[in-house]
Formats: structure tokens, C-alpha cells, sequence
């Protein structure tokens, strides 16, 4: 995996990706940040949603071999204020690798870190097949 240098801290000018983000027409690239590895035979998804009720507002699903997660914040209006929070509705679906097993999801919520793991069967066997060749 490659790393990009960053500027320190004290840098003048803001990393060139969030002023990016500042500038996108349509709010950031993804609003929902994640990570996802295999880890002891799962796939592992962590996505950060803080400050979040996991009950309420954060919704986990799968179909079709991919991985939904949704989650809600609703804003509550104050007057003369400024928030840089993002409110209202987003998600991120990914594919889920070959052999995961959807009927055995766990997700777990945890300091602002959503955990979603779902279990990987070992991937069968190559097979060799055999070509039947005609003769005409």
C-alpha cells in the first residue's frame, strides 16, 4: 500500500484534498468514512458514524453480494449558530469478497466506530473441466 506525505500541521496552505472536499459542488466525496480488511476468516468493514444512536440511526444490510450500511443525523435548529456537522441522510454500499456468508453478519457500535464483520467460507476449489472436441 502507498502512503501520501502530508504537510505538517503548521503548513499554510490546507491539504489539497480538503480543499477539494470544501469545493465539491455536492458536500464530500463520501461523507461516511471506511476501512475494510479480512481479518481471522471475515471481511471487515469499519465506518465512522459519531455521535450517532446505533439503535435508531444506523441501518445494515446485504443483497446481491454487496454491503449496505445508512445512517441518519438530524439537525436541531438553534438560532445564531454555526455547525460544521453533516446532517441528514447518507450510505456507502461496497462488494463483499467471494465466499461471504450473509446469513452470519455481526455489527457491533463502539466509540463513534462501526464494526460490521461478515464471515468468509474458504473459496472452493479450482476444477478442472474437459473439452469435448467434435469432429465434422
Amino acid at each position: 500500500m502507498t502512503s501520501l506525505a502530508r504537510r505538517p500541521a503548521s503548513s499554510l496552505l490546507p491539504d489539497l484534498w480538503e480543499m477539494f472536499d470544501a469545493t465539491w459542488p455536492f458536500g464530500t466525496r463520501h461523507p461516511m468514512h471506511i476501512e475494510d480488511f479480512v481479518e481471522e476468516g471475515a471481511y471487515v468493514l469499519r465506518a465512522e458514524l459519531p455521535g450517532l444512536d446505533a439503535a435508531k440511526d444506523i441501518d445494515v444490510s446485504a443483497t446481491d453480494g454487496t454491503l449496505t450500511i445508512t445512517a441518519q443525523r438530524e439537525e436541531t435548529k438553534k438560532d445564531q449558530h454555526r455547525s460544521e456537522f453533516r446532517y441528514g441522510s447518507f450510505s456507502r454500499t461496497v462488494s463483499l469478497p467471494s465466499g461471504a456468508d450473509t446469513s452470519k453478519i455481526s455489527a457491533e457500535y463502539k466509540k463513534g466506530i462501526l464494526e460490521v464483520r461478515v464471515p468468509i467460507a474458504a473459496p472452493p476449489e479450482e476444477r478442472k473441466v474437459q473439452i469435448d472436441v467434435q469432429q465434422d
